[in-house]
């Protein structure tokens, strides 16, 4: 049963990220930096967003092997995979067509995405399974660089922005409000969900 309670969180986790990133660029007033170099690609040179997520999730995964001098983590292409297949599920068959009108109902949307988005990273984080490796990518900054966590994950914001910039991604005062609210957020949401999960794992 253990089992079963790690890999729903895991997969259910997942599921309400990638929902709340969609709304993010749904919104259309600027997405997370990586999110707005996924979209910058997928208009510049075809494929979905989900499949360029598989594809920099790939190359990050190498990266961050190099940074780390470690193995790449192989199992973490199942979270790759997992996480494109959602968001390419929430944009092409949920909300093709949905596009919110009007400043208010952007902000309305770009909010709740980030909420939501914020609730999905706390519930997919308790199994401890293989991160996303641009979750991963933080970390492997900081061990390499000997920084601290927040320097690392600053710069590998930077690095998103720099390469979004680049492929004319959806960049905006959006991208701005999520790179200073979703720490807050998952630091509110983390402490119950992580409560809850022992609970429910400890029966």
């Amino acid at each position: 049963m253990k089992a079963v309670y790690r890999v729903s969180f895991f997969v259910i986790g997942i599921f309400i990220l990638t929902f709340g990133v969609s709304l993010t660029i749904k919104a259309g007033i600027g997405t997370g930096a990586w999110d707005g170099l996924h979209v910058g690609l997928a208009e510049l040179f075809g494929m979905t967003v989900g499949r360029w997520i598989m594809v920099t999730g790939i190359l990050l995964m190498f990266l961050n092997a190099y940074l780390l001098k470690k193995i790449p983590e192989f199992l973490a292409l199942g979270t790759i995979v997992i996480v494109g297949l959602s968001i390419d599920f929430w944009l092409l068959i949920v909300l093709p067509d949905w596009q919110p009108a009007g400043n208010l109902y952007r902000m309305g949307a770009l909010a709740t995405g980030i909420i939501i988005l914020s609730f999905g990273i706390c519930v997919y984080l308790q199994p401890q399974f293989p991160a996303n490796p641009l979750d991963k990518l933080m970390v492997a900054i900081h061990k390499r660089f000997n920084i601290s966590l927040m320097l690392a994950k600053t710069a590998g914001e930077l690095i998103g922005l720099i390469f979004a910039f680049m492929v004319k991604g959806p960049i905006g005062i959006g991208t701005l409000i999520i790179t200073f609210s979703i720490g807050p957020a998952v630091q509110w949401f983390y402490p119950p969900v992580e409560a809850f999960y022992k609970k429910l794992v400890k029966g």
